[in-house]
Parts: C-alpha cells; sequence; structure tokens
C-alpha cells in the first residue's frame, strides 16, 4: 500500500510541476521587432575570410543572413546574438537574426577549416 501511495504522489507532483509547462503559450514578440526580414544579406566565407566581414544591422529589425562556404565547412558564431550556424560547401543555409540590442558583437568561424581558421573574424554592429 505504502508503494502504491508513494508512486500516487510521485505522479501527483510530476503532473503539478509539469502542468505550467505544457500551459505555456510563445513568448509575446520583442516590441519594435518586424515579424518578416526588412532585407537579405548574403555572407560569403572562405579560407579564411568572411565576405563582408562586417554588418550593420537595426535594433529590433529582422534580418535574414542567406550564409554560402566556397570551399570546406566552415560556421558563423556569434555569440550575443544567438548566431551559430554551419555553412557547407555549395549549400545555402538562412538564418533570421532580430537584435534586440546596440553596440558591435563580435563573430568567428565556429568549425575548424584548417591553418588559417583563428584567422576569420566577422563583426556585427547594431544602432538604433
Amino acid at each position: 500500500m505504502k508503494l502504491l501511495s508513494a508512486k500516487l504522489v510521485l505522479v501527483a507532483a510530476t503532473a503539478l510541476v509539469g502542468w505550467p509547462l505544457i500551459a505555456q503559450k510563445d513568448p509575446a514578440p520583442t516590441p519594435g521587432a518586424t515579424a518578416t526580414p526588412a532585407r537579405t544579406i548574403t555572407i560569403q566565407a572562405k579560407k579564411y575570410e568572411f565576405i563582408p566581414a562586417e554588418i550593420t544591422l537595426k535594433k529590433d529589425q529582422t534580418v535574414k543572413l542567406d550564409l554560402t562556404s566556397d570551399d570546406v565547412e566552415h560556421s558563423l558564431e556569434v555569440p550575443a546574438l544567438g548566431i551559430n550556424s554551419v555553412m557547407k560547401k555549395g549549400e545555402a543555409t538562412e538564418v533570421e537574426v532580430t537584435p534586440t540590442k546596440t553596440g558591435d558583437f563580435k563573430g568567428k568561424c565556429g568549425k575548424f577549416c584548417g591553418f588559417g581558421h583563428r584567422k576569420m573574424h566577422f563583426m556585427v554592429h547594431v544602432v538604433n
């Protein structure tokens, strides 16, 4: 009997704790953020550079990034903006980003791509 009541308590506790997670709705969109990309920027990776190496975005404006690689697999990492996308040779990768703060955000290639890998830097400027 004690085993049965312990199982019931466990099930009830799991249901009570888990219910708020199930009942949550998607978070409200960021005020001022656009739902569809306002523009598209193509970023090309090749040993050992990004072209362009810098881009400028507007705060709260959604932008689509088209990422391509000419030679080997690379990735674009901009941790402060939540960007971390693999760029496979010959394949296009699309990423949408909506910056919520202004500033200069450093990026890099996150996939070892050869001797000059550490030179692959990227900069995102976010303005009002």
